[in-house]
């Protein structure tokens, strides 16, 4: 199935374009060769749109919560020493 089209012919098979939008995915509109827009479904708009959740609210929802989990830093440097040798 077609993807891409042209202004012109997206215009004039409008609702050809939205049918496919609607039952095989994305459709893209181009102008002089150049991709301008794209005609996707509602349910796929839906998709893109649904607000993020926060960082701080993700973690405030986390089953985790509550647990006792020690998030310390250890005394000792654990890090190994890496040789830079450029020659």
């Amino acid at each position: 199935m077609q993807s891409t089209w042209q202004l012109q012919e997206a215009k004039n098979q409008f609702s050809k374009v939205v049918d496919l939008a609607v039952t095989v995915g994305p459709q893209i509109v181009t102008r002089h060769g150049e991709p301008v827009a794209v005609i996707l479904s509602v349910a796929q708009y839906r998709k893109l749109t649904v607000p993020r959740q926060s960082l701080v609210d993700f973690l405030r929802s986390s089953p985790l919560v509550g647990a006792q989990i020690d998030l310390r830093r250890t005394e000792v440097d654990e890090r190994w020493p890496v040789a830079l040798d450029f020659q």
